[in-house]
């Protein structure tokens, strides 16, 4: 496997492979990960997947604890409910920020994006299509122009990642409905400001509840098994 990974960039390249395996479900949310164990599984020296670990930590898809090591993270359902509290307001303040900006290219990039997670829904590619997704809400981020605001975007976005993508595992689910995004488009191209805030809030209250049942689940699932071994 190590002549497949181009040297000058392994430690990238190892990140994008050990994010598709926690996104597919190889690891479980909660689940401990070693340097070594993983160097091992791909193939390659301890320093490389040292940096790919510290990519993904520094993504929020791993954690380190001290004295206890990393581990896949594993949301509760309070972490939810802050995540989209804070994604309403960044979102909204991101817009804010960009409305008299919009442009052409702007335009542009959000209906090419809108296309590729429709394409990624119809191809059936989950994992696609949520990174399509993110991409879609990521570009008032990118536009904005405030390097704190894409940083904390970038946050939420791992975290969103992995719950997403337990979720549809979880539930049979390809992808989003293929009409879920197109109010957002229409209004974050329209010209109504307040119309489109009211999205952002409905939208994402919508995210929320079905996200927050999901997690809601798995806890009462992970309670009941731990009484059971007690």
């Amino acid at each position: 496997m190590t002549s497949m990974i181009k040297r000058e960039t392994m430690g990238a390249q190892l990140g994008g492979l050990l994010r598709g395996a926690i996104l597919s479900g190889e690891f479980q949310p909660g689940e401990a990960v070693t340097e070594t164990a993983l160097a091992v599984r791909f193939g390659v020296s301890r320093g490389p997947m040292r940096e790919a670990m510290r990519h993904l930590t520094d993504e929020g898809l791993l954690v380190t604890v001290p004295y206890t090591g990393t581990r896949v993270l594993q949301l509760t359902s309070a972490d939810i409910g802050d995540i989209y509290s804070m994604r309403i307001c960044l979102e909204i303040f991101a817009f804010e920020q960009i409305w008299e900006r919009r442009d052409g290219a702007f335009r542009a990039a959000l209906i090419a994006r809108h296309a590729a997670l429709l394409e990624a829904i119809d191809a059936g590619d989950d994992i696609r299509s949520i990174d399509a997704e993110l991409d879609l809400h990521g570009l008032a981020y990118e536009t904005c122009g405030n390097g704190i605001l894409l940083s904390s975007w970038s946050g939420i976005r791992a975290r969103l990642q992995l719950y997403w993508a337990a979720h549809h595992r979880a539930h049979g689910i390809t992808g989003p409905k293929r009409e879920s995004h197109d109010d957002y488009v229409r209004l974050a191209l329209g010209d109504s400001r307040e119309r489109m805030k009211d999205e952002i809030r409905d939208h994402m209250s919508r995210g929320l509840d079905k996200t927050m049942a999901f997690v809601s689940s798995v806890e009462v699932e992970k309670a009941g098994s731990n009484r059971r071994k007690t």
